[in-house]
């Protein structure tokens, strides 16, 4: 099955107008520039799957790769990791990469897909494979051609299930750290995952969270000054959940809330190379009647990881069905912002941000206003 193209003009407008307007805490607005926006484009018009969901990006040394999960909805068997690379400036047609069979009587779905370039070695493809999110166990597979041939899958070992939905990180000393999550018996709880050998070998740490008090899954990880990290993700408490480490992730302190409002829906995070810090979200809480609260989708920048300011928004129409969700962000060699998202479980979404032209760059507190 294949989907009618979008309409160009309905979603020019509609982005456009989703630019215009922030909605922050206590219903003030403040007003974003568009000048930031280099490009908007879907990766595919038209594919063999008439759903898709939970887009990953990733710069390799030949070009971009993106990947999700695409089938006749989400949880059926025929879920299956497609796979994209970008050539000559324009994206190849999606290819299936992976897919659920060979592990039970009946095929099972795939899920959240993460691509992710170590400094030396492979690409690599996290996913997972299981009948629903707890129950579902980590897969990996590996391409020496970004993106273009892929090795047979691994399924991780006993323990480890990969990066939940973001991407890792590769520490100073080689490791790649994964945060990832888990949904089971015991409510939505963060872990993190390490290997120094491309994936062959892992240590995770205990839950930094009791699931209860807080119930947080799908992090993303943030870089600052003295080996200090900062994991920042979605909750079922209706705002963003932050945790830190002093020593590289190897320990974790309490996970708590900040100020930002969290639908119940997956985030992306990532350190930009001077030093500040960029969240994509939905700036909104979980509301049954209106796309579960997933429009609109907001680009916040921070100096510190605590006080947060806002920039873009990148989606804003309350009446579309499914809403904008899932994003993934990274920033490639030339400087620009990649983010990538699903756009009502149709499309996936890639728009092109100059970090240098978000506004406002330094505000005067520092703080997200009020």
């Amino acid at each position: 099955m294949t989907n009618p193209p979008l309409s160009p003009s309905r979603g020019c407008l509609l982005a456009c107008a989703a630019l215009l307007v922030f909605l922050l805490p206590g219903g003030a607005a403040s007003v974003s520039s568009t000048a930031a926006i280099v490009k908007t484009e879907f990766i595919y018009q038209t594919a063999p799957f008439p759903s898709c969901h939970a887009s990953t990006i990733v710069e390799t040394p030949s070009g971009l790769v993106a990947a999700w999960f695409g089938g006749t909805a989400e949880r059926n068997p025929d879920v299956c990791i497609y796979v994209a690379r970008q050539e000559h400036g324009q994206w190849t047609p999606p290819v299936a990469v992976a897919n659920g069979v060979g592990f039970a009587t009946n095929r099972l779905p795939t899920w959240n897909p993460v691509l992710f370039q170590p400094t030396n070695g492979p690409l690599l493809l996290f996913y997972k494979v299981g009948p629903k999110p707890a129950e579902w166990w980590g897969m990996l597979t590996t391409s020496p051609d970004d993106g273009k041939t892929w090795s047979p899958p691994q399924r991780l070992p006993a323990g480890i299930l990969g990066p939940a939905k973001n991407k890792p990180v590769q520490l100073a000393n080689g490791d790649i750290l994964c945060a990832s999550s888990t949904e089971g018996e015991g409510g939505w709880r963060v872990h993190f995952e390490r290997t120094s050998d491309l994936g062959k070998t892992w240590t995770a740490t205990p839950p930094v969270n009791d699931g209860r008090t807080v119930g947080a899954i799908q992090p993303s990880i943030l870089f600052y000054p003295a080996g200090r990290l900062e994991a920042v993700g979605r909750t079922h408490n209706g705002k963003v959940f932050q945790v830190w480490s002093g020593d590289g992730g190897t320990t974790w302190g309490p996970l708590t809330l900040t100020e930002l409002p969290n639908p119940d829906s997956g985030t992306d995070a990532v350190t930009l190379r001077d030093g500040r810090q960029l969240l994509v979200y939905n700036h909104n809480l979980r509301d049954a009647t209106k796309n579960k609260g997933r429009s609109p989708l907001n680009v916040a920048l921070s100096n510190d990881g605590r006080n947060w300011r806002p920039v873009a928004v990148l989606e804003d129409d309350p009446a579309a069905p499914s809403g904008f969700a899932y994003p993934a962000v990274i920033q490639t060699r030339d400087g620009l912002v990649h983010i990538t998202y699903t756009w009502e479980r149709k499309r996936i979404k890639h728009v092109i941000l100059d970090p240098e032209k978000l506004e406002p760059r330094t505000p005067a507190n520092g703080a997200l206003p009020q």
